[in-house]
């Protein structure tokens, strides 16, 4: 199979580059944070991007940063967060409304955050960011991953890429596939590694108490994919809706009907802010959305899963494995469903006229996403492939089932936030409390839990490393998958390169003690404080 990959590559035709050092596919924060860090070491860095923007998630739609212990996520990541509100300051002023809601620099408008994660990677004169590429595939010799071939979207140009170290630092795990390491796709059974949530599941996010139908089996079912809106309350800057989206069905939303009339909608039994909460919505249809107000008269908006109307749960079946025009083609049908949505609450006359005025205050803003009809451009791929590495972290590292936490020796980050998975079924007969596969741990007291360096690491292809998609069980991977969280693996990403290329070795035999070292005079977390168990 290698030298069929290698032999496509002759093929091609690709004009090979000059060799760098590092090459990081994947512009997604934590792929940032590898570029920045590894630079700052010294290093020539190529970062390759399939979109046309930097910033994944956090740049497109993701307007909060979701941490639940601000302390435990230090390093680049932290550094974004000051760049942000230092903006806000320089902008408007210390005492502003939009200073005020930027939250200490946690919360931002996309723009924002894309120009502060551009202005970062500008610093460096070592980087080179290539905006426009998709992998079409890779080179491996005698089990190491030596070069990759990418092809120019656009203009169809193919380009040979070789490099000391690689990362893969894409949500969906496509260069370490492509270079053939083994990896998971879909849910773990509760027998593989005795996790009390694993496999097909209904869990009451109330009562934290199983419901029927959960048998913990296995399956290939992936949470579900929406996209992450920033709307606008502001009329000056709202771009209004004319028509629905290609496609639309009405018939498609009318189960939040259902879940108006039983209650669902109502407010949670526990206000927390920053989780989308706004009494105004309460008890309404557009408690379809979950609304958190960002700087500038604009809204994160996240699609509440809770609803059994939740329409997107299965639709993005097919995406991972597919090929680009696959992936295209499931994307605009997560587009025109997430737009549907927003059309049916805004115009649909069955909607109760009150609930309509309420959604009508929401709209695209005329001043972000400007080049994409003001749509976020990255699809929200909550889980995709996920390594099968040197060390698979799963729900007992995150809820320590009843054990003191568990310390890693090669310790490299903290993760924080609560086990969160969105559903991966639609409505299925019987169902009257919550949606096939929705783990809402958000309530439960999450602990800090130290991640090791070999959740990143390939279990037998060299010269890769996967701070991303990395080693973990489904259940484990719907706390590590925030994008601090990444920011701060992407960051040991880079020191761990740096460190390989320094002593002439595989990434998987890097000094351990050295990495850690260097990741604390970068003021990364590693530890855990007595008073956060």
């Amino acid at each position: 199979m290698k030298w069929m990959v290698a032999a496509a590559l002759v093929a091609l035709g690709a004009l090979s580059l000059p060799a760098q050092e590092v090459v990081i596919y994947g512009g997604t924060p934590g792929g940032i944070a590898a570029a920045i860090t590894a630079a700052r070491l010294g290093h020539e860095v190529m970062l390759v991007e399939y979109h046309d923007h930097v910033g994944g998630m956090t740049a497109s739609g993701l307007g909060k940063s979701d941490i639940e212990n601000r302390a435990m996520i230090g390093g680049v990541f932290k550094e974004f967060v000051a760049r942000v509100h230092e903006y806000y300051v320089k902008t408007y002023g210390p005492d502003h409304e939009n200073t005020q809601l930027c939250h200490e620099g946690y919360y931002s408008e996309p723009h924002v955050a894309e120009m502060v994660f551009e202005s970062m990677l500008a610093e460096q004169p070592r980087i080179t960011v290539l905006k426009g590429w998709r992998l079409e595939s890779a080179r491996v010799e005698s089990d190491t991953l030596t070069a990759i071939s990418i092809v120019n979207r656009g203009s169809g140009e193919s380009r040979e890429v070789r490099a000391k170290v690689f990362i893969d630092a894409t949500y969906e795990g496509d260069l370490y596939a492509a270079a053939g390491a083994e990896f998971r796709l879909g849910r773990e059974s509760r027998e593989e590694f005795g996790e009390p949530h694993a496999g097909v599941v209904y869990f009451d996010y109330q009562t934290h108490e199983f419901l029927p139908g959960t048998t913990g089996e296995a399956d290939d079912r992936l949470p579900a994919y929406t996209y992450r809106l920033c709307l606008t309350k502001d009329p000056g800057n709202a771009q209004r809706m004319t028509e629905p989206p290609p496609g639309y069905d009405r018939s498609e939303y009318l189960g939040y009907f259902d879940d108006l009339n039983a209650g669902r909608l109502a407010g949670p039994k526990a206000f927390k802010p920053g989780r989308g909460y706004n009494p105004a919505h309460f008890g309404t249809l557009v408690r379809a959305l979950s609304v958190t107000d960002i700087p500038n008269k604009k809204t994160d908006v996240n699609i509440n899963p809770r609803p059994l109307g939740f329409p997107f749960p299965e639709e993005n079946r097919g995406y991972i494995e597919g090929d680009d025009a696959t992936r295209q083609r499931i994307a605009a049908r997560h587009r025109n469903l997430a737009l549907g949505l927003l059309w049916f609450l805004q115009n649909d006359l069955e909607v109760p006229e009150a609930h309509r005025a309420l959604a009508n205050e929401l709209h695209l803003p005329k001043d972000e996403f400007t080049d994409n009809g003001h749509f976020p451009w990255q699809l929200y791929v909550r889980e995709g492939r996920r390594l099968a590495g040197e060390y698979t972290l799963t729900e007992h590292d995150i809820t320590g089932k009843g054990q003191e936490p568990k310390h890693h020796p090669d310790t490299i980050a903290v993760g924080e936030f609560p086990i969160d998975s969105f559903p991966c079924r639609k409505r299925q007969p019987g169902d009257t409390i919550v949606l096939e596969g929705y783990l809402g741990m958000l309530d439960y007291i999450t602990r800090p839990y130290e991640i090791p360096y070999r959740i990143m690491i390939p279990k037998k292809v060299d010269g890769l490393i996967v701070p991303v998609a990395a080693s973990t069980t489904h259940v484990a991977y719907s706390s590590i998958r925030m994008e601090p969280t990444w920011m701060c693996l992407g960051q040991a990403a880079g020191v761990a390169a740096h460190l390989a290329i320094k002593e002439g070795v595989a990434p998987r035999n890097v000094p351990v003690n050295e990495m850690q070292a260097i990741l604390r005079e970068q003021n990364a977390v590693l530890e855990i404080p007595r008073q956060a168990e």
